[in-house]
């Protein structure tokens, strides 16, 4: 069947088409009568906008992109609850990819999103990502581009972050008030920005403590779909080369939960032989034996954040306005559980 048109609806009615389509978005110069003469038939005859026409008359989507690392992780899924929350308030449809930590997938996802049309495109990126032309290329076709969790400094974009740096102070020297001499680090791949500064937050603190740097107990996890078994491997290998750690900053919950599986099963006991501190408070964090201590990551407040300053800038690109990109900052704290004492 074909879908039902504007012209059916008024010439069943003998009215304008232009009458039809003011009833429909209730213009005020159209009588109730009217308006509600025309929805009933619209309704039994199933009528639905043309969604493609709509677009084409506002210049806009209505579709947005988001590429993520990964899909299946905790704080991701968060993430995109929030952006879903704020995209259904505005008729939004969101285009969810996963770049599967690939610099050369995320650059094909950006192309395709582009020619698909989307109004803009909220990307964390992949570890891999060193060069950023394709991100460039979303702002140089006129589209919005926000940017969250890993970003890159150098693209000139919106970005909602935390302060990594200070969060990973905070977790190293939460570690060191409570009596770790010597403490280790598990942390991410060497490119993302936010696994850098989560380094130098740790590093900082150990400076801030007259607690002299060891760079062989920074331990590199570079999978993210397999966090937990690089939390195992990393402990046991700790385990054999320093027995003397006392305390564990960990980059992610889920390598750190798998950090503890294998402490516990060469019987180190948490916190007493080894404290742990976590980062982004996953749900697990809480219901594993001992519970761990982490680092809150606002996850569901960065997906908020990010698809209202996207919206924002769509809406201002339409109206051909200035666009001033900020940089968005969200408050993170620690939680204090049984892995640390």
């Amino acid at each position: 069947m074909k879908p039902v048109t504007l012209k059916q609806i008024a010439e069943e009615l003998n009215i304008s088409i232009t009458t039809v389509s003011k009833a429909l978005k209730d213009y005020p110069d159209v009588s109730p009568k009217t308006k509600g003469r025309v929805k009933e038939l619209a309704a039994t005859l199933n009528y639905k906008p043309n969604s493609f026409a709509v677009n084409l008359r506002t210049k806009e989507s209505k579709t947005v992109g988001l590429i993520i690392p990964v899909i299946v992780h905790h704080f991701f899924a968060n993430v995109i609850k929030g952006i879903l929350s704020q995209a259904e308030k505005k008729g939004y449809l969101v285009i969810i990819l996963q770049s599967n930590e690939s610099y050369d997938l995320e650059r094909k996802q950006i192309d395709l999103l582009l020619r698909k049309g989307v109004d803009g495109v909220i990307i964390s990126l992949a570890n891999e990502t060193v060069n950023y032309n394709h991100l460039n290329e979303v702002i140089t076709q006129g589209k919005s581009l926000v940017m969250f969790d890993k970003i890159a400094k150098t693209v000139h974009c919106s970005k909602v972050i935390i302060n990594d740096r200070l969060a990973a102070y905070k977790a190293t020297q939460h570690l060191i008030d409570t009596g770790c001499k010597k403490i280790a680090h598990f942390r991410g791949s060497l490119l993302p920005q936010n696994s850098i500064d989560r380094f130098l937050g740790y590093r900082k603190a150990l400076e801030d403590n007259n607690i002299p740097y060891d760079p062989s107990v920074v331990y590199i996890c570079e999978c993210a779909d397999k966090s937990f078994e690089e939390g195992e491997q990393n402990a046991l290998k700790l385990l054999e080369e320093h027995d003397d750690v006392d305390g564990i900053f960990i980059n992610t919950d889920l390598v750190a939960i798998g950090a503890m599986s294998a402490l516990k099963k060469a019987g180190i006991k948490i916190p007493e032989d080894i404290a742990i501190v976590g980062f982004s408070n996953w749900f697990m964090s809480s219901v594993i034996s001992p519970k761990l201590t982490t680092i809150n990551q606002p996850g569901f407040e960065m997906g908020k954040s990010a698809f209202k300053q996207l919206f924002k800038e769509i809406k201002l690109r339409k109206k051909n306005r200035p666009i001033e990109f900020k940089e968005i900052e969200l408050k993170t704290e620690l939680i204090n559980r049984e892995s640390t004492h």
